[in-house]
């Protein structure tokens, strides 16, 4: 997902006029037009959307826009100069305005249709039409395609204004949940888990959109208040945009012959997916059939590894449909998640998600929308039955490999050789008993301490011994015993190493994060930028971008702590109903 530049390169794009000289619409100019869409990109009324595989739209520009911020790690990777953010051109472009841009970019944008799963069941209804053909992009509007160094990038407005599938919405996005989502990629990427990318954010000083949210300290699941917020726009951005859910609606159009078109519409989005997101691991002179093998063999163990990271880094999706499932396999759609404070197997942030999209569910949601994927492309191989058993093949895998990934996910964050399913369930079971926070027990963890003291620092739960009538105290002192004594054995592979307790300690603290990008200390940050206060946002940005560092002791003592006894089961910092 990234192509770092060396740190002491020089920027190579300066102006907007520089980075327009890097456009490659590849998406407009091999795939197909919606043939009922306005060429003019005035097109932001809802209406169903029968074939093609993207609209253009122009987005709505918000008014009087402000610079917010930017992502300094991005643009160096893309050799943009910092000034270029808070340049004039540069934000009227990433806030809307798309009249002014300089040749060869576009003066167009465009959205793209995709359908709805939910944990592997197919929906229609939510739907305006009751169809199918009213889901899609509606308010994210892409309005750059540019191959910069070498790599291709899509660039995309979140809260880019009304398009044919905002299915009567308003078509924006406010600062609140723009804050959320520029800082979670940052974060995500800088815990080397596969994330879309932050590029800039801005907010409008005067357009304003209400929204349902919670009054201070509800206790309630739903909200109980409208509050007017700013809108603003966060571009993200990522090789290609591509859902699992866009494959299925093309799937299921071919399935069903709903137009003369459709198998040869699969057949594009599919060939665009492979080359935009798999050109360098799938050979291009393989025939179809064989690229559609290849493109699930490939997929399934890009999936299965993000999630296992996912658990890693104590994240939780949320809500994590087929349209929010990125065919690419990486993190997409930064709406209802969360960072748990507690361990909890069934920690969901989303009043909506219940277990399907609970924390360590989440594998099971990932083999639901890999079973979409590979149904989505059967439609391809009904002329080349041989290959069929081989893409099932593929699939009944998936449960495997899934488990694979999380065995050595669990093994690398208790510094082991091998993953120990005894040691594992132990541990599982006192730290919900406990009552133990996920991030700090797993870094205190990393020190390799030589008793209990260092680890109760992250229990929620003072275990006083003398009243302790489950033994929790010896249970928690023989798990440590027994997992020391694990993580100096040797196996067969190296027997000829031995690791130090410094060795293990540094391995550890590579893959256990000391910080975690908490709603407790997000939600400060979007607050005072509400009130064109960014400097809290900004500060939250430096250190959540350097997640593994050992930072300042001003920084520890503010970030690195358990959650407030206070913030506990409050709407709008333990969960939420929406992120808007």
């Amino acid at each position: 997902m990234t192509h770092p530049l060396s740190p002491h390169a020089s920027p190579a794009i300066w102006t907007l006029d520089d980075l327009a000289q890097l456009a490659n619409y590849s998406l407009m100019d091999t795939l197909n037009c919606d043939p009922d869409a306005t060429h003019d990109g005035v097109d932001h009324a809802p209406r169903q959307v029968f074939s093609g595989h993207y609209v253009p739209v122009n987005p709505t520009p918000i008014r009087d826009p402000e610079y917010v911020a930017h992502s300094q790690h991005f643009f160096r990777e893309l050799g943009l100069a910092d000034t270029l953010a808070e340049s004039d051109d540069f934000m009227r472009m990433f806030s809307g305005d798309m009249s002014q841009v300089p040749e060869p970019m576009r003066r167009v944008g465009w959205a793209c249709g995709y359908a709805l799963s939910i944990y592997g069941t197919e929906y229609t209804q939510q739907c305006p039409f009751q169809t199918g053909n009213g889901y899609g992009d509606g308010r994210a509007v892409a309005v750059l395609e540019a191959v910069i160094n070498g790599h291709r990038w899509d660039m995309q407005l979140k809260g880019g204004g009304r398009t044919p599938y905002c299915r009567g919405g308003d078509g924006r996005a406010v600062l609140r949940s723009s804050v959320r989502e520029f800082l979670a990629q940052e974060h995500m990427h800088a815990l080397g888990v596969p994330t879309s990318r932050s590029l800039c954010l801005y907010v409008s000083t005067t357009e304003k959109a209400r929204r349902p949210w919670y009054s201070e300290d509800s206790r309630t699941r739903d909200p109980n208040i409208m509050v007017t917020e700013a809108v603003a726009i966060a571009t993200r951005v990522a090789p290609s945009f591509i859902r699992v859910g866009q494959i299925e609606l093309f799937g299921r159009r071919a399935r069903n012959n709903e137009h003369p078109g459709a198998m040869e519409e699969l057949e594009q989005i599919v060939l665009h997916l492979v080359d935009r997101e798999y050109g360098g691991v799938i050979d291009k002179r393989l025939s179809m059939p064989e690229k559609v093998v290849s493109l699930a063999r490939e997929f399934r163990a890009r999936l299965t590894a993000l999630v296992a990271n996912w658990i890693r880094v104590g994240y939780c999706q949320g809500n994590f449909n087929s349209d929010n499932c990125a065919a690419g396999g990486f993190t997409l759609d930064y709406g209802p998640f969360g960072f748990c404070d507690v361990f909890n197997p069934h920690y969901q942030p989303w009043t909506g998600g219940g277990h399907h999209f609970s924390f360590l569910n989440q594998p099971v949601a990932a083999e639901c929308n890999f079973h979409m994927l590979c149904g989505a492309l059967k439609p391809l191989l009904t002329s080349h039955p041989d290959y069929l058993p081989l893409l099932e093949d593929i699939q009944r895998g998936f449960a495997q490999v899934m488990q694979e990934q999380m065995e050595l996910m669990w093994a690398s964050k208790l510094g082991l050789a091998t993953y120990d399913a005894a040691l594992f369930s132990e541990l599982e079971t006192l730290m919900v008993q406990t009552s133990v926070d996920y991030t700090v027990f797993f870094r205190e963890l990393s020190k390799v301490p030589d008793d209990m003291g260092p680890l109760q620092h992250s229990f929620y739960k003072n275990l006083a011994h003398a009243t302790d009538p489950d033994g929790m105290d010896q249970r928690w002192a023989a798990w440590l015993a027994q997992w020391r004594t694990l993580i100096y054995l040797k196996t067969d592979a190296d027997a000829a190493a031995s690791r130090s307790r410094e060795e293990i300690s540094q391995q550890m603290k590579r893959v256990n994060p000391k910080y975690s990008l908490r709603e407790w200390f997000v939600v400060p940050a979007y607050q005072q930028a509400n009130a064109r206060n960014y400097a809290p946002l900004r500060e939250l940005q430096e250190v959540m971008t350097h997640p593994y560092d050992e930072q300042s002791t001003k920084t520890d003592e503010t970030y690195n702590k358990l959650q407030p006894s206070e913030f506990a089961e409050t709407g709008g910092l333990s969960f939420y109903s929406c992120s808007s």
